[in-house]
């Protein structure tokens, strides 16, 4: 009788031992740092290991991870005195805007002064901030002639070292510059051509035209989203737009009761346009989306949501910004030991809203202060 035949496994010592994974080259360490979202985390895994802080290090890498991940919320600088106000604990870049805090100029005494201008020290004034760069003005009066100048400098307070508008070697660069006005009557548009070297109108209407019944006063949050500008016109529930693209203006209905309220218009997700707006001595703001139908002549607000202060704050929710996807509101606090208000920053994305300061200055004067920490800030003024 024959034999039935076993299966016979092999055995374990004949196997060849797993190898180690090959070493990761430096191409995929780099892949991996750019998408390290958080900068104090890659400032820690720069400090592991001297591999690790020379790629971290190199102008090229930081090129591309300033170009991928935006710029950190890292305090307000003042149109006062009171120069640049960081970020507090338990903000998460609060560590971050303490190493820009001692590493910077904020008084800007490095910035020189015009040539033939008065050299008064308090010439220069704040205009506005963007990627940790500063803009200053100085209107000053010339020694020679006794006519008033306007001087226009790009700082960086980290490095020291600003460039004049338009700087010397800027002969070939094309610009361009708008500018409106507008009276009880009509509003125009002018813009000015580094070609041509001289203003035209781009657009011209009546109030008629554009349905208002009554005299428009003033307007006020100007802001520029997907290549239109927004202007709340006060006391009217109105909003004025302009298409770039058309060099058409348009008057739109805002939500009901909205003729006081203060608004920001901002970009929100694929596309579309949201607006924040709050009324005064209330502690929450309103978020709303801007639809459209296809052919663009007709728009409808939807409220998407209402955001609050923490329940320790009360009335004055003041509402500022858009800045680097983000609003600012201020609120005061209930303790009636409080002295001054305390901010939040809103993201835009999220509607997270987190405490940033509590402080003293004029919280509708500021203008927020975006960055990186020094050791991955660009040298360049670009």
């Amino acid at each position: 009788m024959a034999s039935q035949g076993r299966r016979i496994l092999p055995g374990l010592e004949g196997t060849d031992p797993d190898r180690p994974p090959p070493p990761l080259t430096s191409d995929l360490h780099v892949e991996i740092f750019l998408r390290v979202g958080s900068p104090a985390d890659l400032a820690r895994a720069s400090a592991a290991c001297i591999s690790f802080r020379r790629l971290i290090s190199d102008p090229g890498f930081l090129r591309r991870y300033r170009s991928i991940h935006p710029p950190l919320h890292l305090g307000f600088l003042s149109y006062a005195e009171e120069g640049f106000q960081p970020v507090e604990a338990p903000h998460p870049n609060a560590a971050v805007a303490r190493a820009v805090a001692r590493a910077a100029d904020f008084s800007f005494g490095f910035v020189p002064f015009p040539i033939k201008r008065c050299r008064c020290r308090q010439a220069w004034h704040l205009r506005d901030a963007r990627d940790g760069r500063v803009l200053l003005e100085c209107r000053s009066i010339t020694i020679v002639d006794g006519e008033e100048c306007l001087d226009l400098v790009v700082c960086d307070p980290v490095f020291r070292s600003s460039s004049f508008i338009p700087s010397g070697d800027m002969e070939e660069t094309s610009f361009s510059v708008i500018c409106w006005v507008f009276s009880g009557t009509k509003l125009v548009v002018f813009f000015f051509s580094s070609s041509s070297g001289h203003w035209t109108v781009g657009t011209s209407t009546s109030w008629n035209d554009l349905g208002f019944q009554e005299e428009v006063d003033s307007l006020s949050s100007c802001q520029c989203v997907h290549g239109c500008f927004y202007w709340k016109v006060n006391y009217i529930n109105k909003l004025l737009k302009l298409d770039m693209n058309t060099m058409e203006l348009s008057a739109h209905d805002l939500p009901p009761d909205h003729e006081d309220e203060d608004i920001v218009i901002a970009e929100s997700g694929e596309g579309k346009v949201a607006m924040f707006s709050q009324v005064g001595y209330d502690t929450s703001v309103k978020y709303y989306n801007l639809l459209q139908n296809s052919s663009e002549k007709s728009h409808e607000w939807h409220m998407r949501s209402t955001i609050r202060l923490p329940d320790q704050y009360t009335s004055e929710c003041y509402i500022n910004g858009p800045a680097e996807g983000y609003i600012f509101l201020a609120g005061t606090p209930k303790d009636e030991d409080a002295t001054h208000p305390a901010f939040f920053s809103l993201e835009i994305k999220s509607l997270k809203i987190e405490g940033v300061s509590g402080r003293t200055s004029d919280f509708q004067c500021d203008v927020p202060y975006f960055g990186f920490p020094p050791s991955m800030s660009s040298r360049r003024i670009q």
